[in-house]
């Protein structure tokens, strides 16, 4: 393996900037890590859906050619990237992890995908995830299960599975995510990278194809915070083409991070949500959590513990409003326009087509969402169950404002187990389901999260991620916490997290 991938992003920039090295060169690395490891659904990771090896490397000959002009755009210009598959990808096959989207090119770029392309990083490929975002494990993806790079018979995460286990793999130095209800966090966690779920709005959406309007946000996987704050910073800002989109610019990430890596956090209050903990949770998740919680202490930090009573009311709020706005958003594939098309035989009307189509097309824990979703839209139970549910979202934005006055963030776990066997909870929908019952409730205020690695569970040696949670637009808040516990743990461990998983080719 090459040492120049197990770099952080932020010293391959300063590699670059020093011409130790050039943006082919690491590009190139990257790509051959990928052909390495990565493999297919049936033997290695399958993080990747495409590697796109001739634009990356054409994307890198031109960072250095800028560089050597004294051109650069940016600090990370030339460091390579991969995007999860949900992402409008201008030249490159963007699925959505679905068999109604395969092969399909959009004409346009999303503007993170815009943004980081104008910036100059070499975009490596499309990441694998569950079908539409649908899912805890990437094992919803039409095209075959990602692994986990610290044990090859276990789950990623999800839905964005593919891009955290592409970074823990060491086949990307940074990913594009996204994150619906903690679909960037709990990937992080259990692959034990770094996973950012920005203040909703803080990040356009424009060009992401959206499972559920109100709640979807893009966001940075990385292996260090400040690598994460680094990416957070380049994709953020006010997108006119996004309604979503806030007039406040979130700033002052990556100072937050430096100054967090120092150690000092005298003057910060913590809450500890009594409601994301205890009873049901793995031991060795908690055992890592109380650890982190007395880490936090150690720093200066004042902790006390915050009860948001409608916490436990998050999950099935959740799974009303989300399944509803996807029922609605996925309507569009409708075999008319694009994508897949499949012709019953005889004299087939429009709607049978459709029938047809969609039937073919979407996998089972879609439609198990669009039957939810449309149900609980119908007229008659409008109001029983996704008015009733909006009522609770209502309900949990008040619990976080409240908690917000009493502490300047909030910790949890970030997922109730480490990662599961492949195959181990796929029927059984809401066993899946409870996987995200940590992170849902900032997707439902908008409020904004990181999950960091917290180290690794007695049980299963398999990684453990810490949650912190902002108030929405103090992102900043949560670099400085998590560069925080993040140098601390480093230095007790010795070297980061990552050092210590499994070599991939004795895995496979």
């Amino acid at each position: 393996m090459s040492e120049l991938i197990t770099r952080t992003a932020a010293e391959l920039a300063d590699a670059l900037a020093a011409g130790e090295t050039t943006s082919v060169e690491l590009t190139q690395a990257h790509l051959d890590r990928i052909a390495a490891v990565d493999g297919d659904a049936e033997r290695g990771v399958h993080a990747f859906l495409h590697v796109d090896a001739e634009g990356a490397l054409e994307q890198a000959a031109a960072s250095d050619a800028r560089r050597a002009a004294g051109e650069t755009r940016h600090l990370l210009d030339g460091v390579p990237i991969a995007v999860k598959d949900v992402l409008a990808t201008r030249g490159l096959p963007t699925t959505c992890g679905s068999r109604i989207l395969e092969g399909w090119v959009p004409p346009y770029d999303a503007t993170v995908v815009a943004t980081i392309k104008a910036a100059g990083l070499p975009i490596l490929g499309k990441t694998n995830m569950d079908e539409f975002a649908m899912g805890s494990s990437t094992e919803h993806s039409a095209y075959g299960p990602t692994r986990n790079p610290w044990d090859l018979t276990r789950i990623p995460g999800g839905s964005g599975g593919g891009s955290a286990a592409a970074v823990a793999a060491f086949e990307a130095p940074l990913a594009l995510g996204t994150d619906t209800g903690g679909s960037i966090r709990q990937p992080g966690a259990v692959t034990g990278t770094v996973g950012v779920k920005p203040t909703y709005g803080a990040v356009s959406r424009y060009g992401l194809v959206a499972l559920a309007n109100s709640l979807d946000q893009v966001g940075p996987v990385t292996r260090t915070v400040l690598d994460s704050a680094l990416l957070q910073e380049l994709i953020g800002g006010h997108d006119p083409r996004d309604s979503t989109s806030v007039p406040t610019p979130v700033t002052g990430l990556v100072d937050a991070a430096r100054q967090g890596a120092a150690g000092d956090l005298a003057g910060l209050r913590v809450g500890v949500i009594t409601e994301l903990a205890g009873d049901g949770w793995q031991a060795g998740v908690m055992t890592r959590f109380e650890e982190s919680v007395q880490l936090l202490k150690d720093l200066g930090a004042e902790v006390v513990e915050i009860s948001c009573p409608t916490f436990v009311h998050a999950m099935a709020a959740y799974y009303l409003i989300l399944p509803a706005e996807c029922s609605s958003n996925l309507a569009k594939f409708d075999a008319m326009r694009y994508g897949l098309r499949v012709v019953p035989e005889g004299d087939p009307s429009a709607e049978a087509v459709m029938r047809a189509t969609r039937d073919v097309g979407f996998g089972d824990e879609v439609k198990r969402r669009i039957m939810i979703g449309t149900y609980a839209l119908s007229s008659g139970y409008y109001d029983a169950y996704y008015g009733q549910a909006q009522k609770v979202r209502t309900l949990i934005s008040r619990d976080f404002a409240a908690a917000f006055e009493q502490v300047d963030v909030l910790v949890s776990p970030t997922s109730p187990t480490t990662a599961f066997a492949l195959g181990e909870k796929l029927d059984d929908p809401l066993a899946m389901y409870l996987q995200d019952l940590a992170t849902i409730p900032a997707n439902l205020a908008g409020v904004p999260g990181i999950s960091v690695p917290a180290g690794l569970a007695d049980e299963d040696g398999l990684p453990v991620g810490l949650q912190v949670l902002a108030p929405a637009l103090a992102d900043d808040r949560l670099y400085r916490v998590g560069a925080a516990v993040e140098a601390a743990l480093t230095a007790r461990w010795g070297a980061p997290i990552l050092t210590t998983a499994p070599d991939l080719e004795d895995l496979r």
